[in-house]
């Protein structure tokens, strides 16, 4: 008669308490336990939830009208969320409509700054409006004219560059669900940009990422967006030519 083996456990059991990375799984023979291996689907399965998520429009409306600012709901040219994964070139353009309403909404604005959905609206959902809550009074404080803050859908990183040149913002701030992990479905990047334009590529930019509550915490990464936005204002530059040097250390 065969004998099932037990599960033998992991020498690195202890390292579980610093890390959500999948480690000190254990075995079983030659295999993984069973219950990892349905704990690895399960997150697989809330990684691909998180991408085909979509952005709650009236729980992010709420959240920003009642921190005093108005709201615009924009649409790049990609129709499906599955069109969205397949072209990515049509995530970083805008529609029509979307053109019509930034223009109608134009002015002289300092900075602009969007919440998009990107690979997990989850995030967004979740974590964007404490993020903005920690992020607008740095900028109102410093008497920044902010442009009304714009809700995009199926949007790529550069679809910030259109958004903010059409309603004449000298910077932006897109903030948008990163890429799910098997840990991490509600993580916020946040990407700046100055003198945002269509054609721009990423070396324009910076970008701060990890920011959820077990990753980078709202404030601290709200402080960090906020030196390199005066960094840029005051260098007249963004991207691979603006460091970090604020000397932020997590809380």
């Amino acid at each position: 008669m065969d004998l099932i083996p037990l599960k033998t456990s992991d020498s690195w059991e202890s390292l579980k308490a610093f890390t959500a990375a999948r480690i000190a799984l254990g075995r079983v023979g030659d295999s993984i336990p069973l219950s990892e291996s349905l704990e690895f689907k399960l997150a697989h399965a809330h990684a691909r939830d998180a991408v085909y998520s979509t952005l709650d429009h009236e729980l992010l409306t709420d959240g920003l009208q009642h921190l005093g600012q108005p709201v615009i709901h924009v649409k790049s040219q990609a129709v499906t969320r599955e069109q969205y994964l397949q072209r990515p070139d049509l995530g970083r353009l805008p529609n029509d409509r979307s053109v019509q309403l930034l223009q109608e909404q134009s002015a002289d604005y300092d900075i602009c700054i969007i919440l998009a959905d990107g690979l997990s609206a989850k995030a967004i959902n979740q974590n964007g409006i404490p993020l903005i809550s920690a992020l607008l009074p740095l900028f109102i404080g410093m008497e920044y004219r902010v442009a009304p803050i714009c809700l995009a859908d199926q949007a790529r990183v550069a679809l910030s560059d259109h958004i903010s040149h059409a309603l004449h913002a000298k910077l932006c701030v897109m903030l948008i669900g990163e890429r799910p992990g098997l840990s991490s479905a509600d993580s916020i990047g946040a990407y700046l940009t100055y003198q945002p334009r269509p054609g721009l590529t990423d070396e324009s930019r910076n970008c701060v990422s990890n920011i959820r509550p077990d990753g980078l915490s709202f404030e601290l990464a709200a402080r960090k967006i906020f030196y390199l936005s005066q960094e840029a204002f005051r260098r007249k530059l963004s991207g691979v030519s603006l460091k970090d040097n604020a000397g932020l250390i997590g809380e």
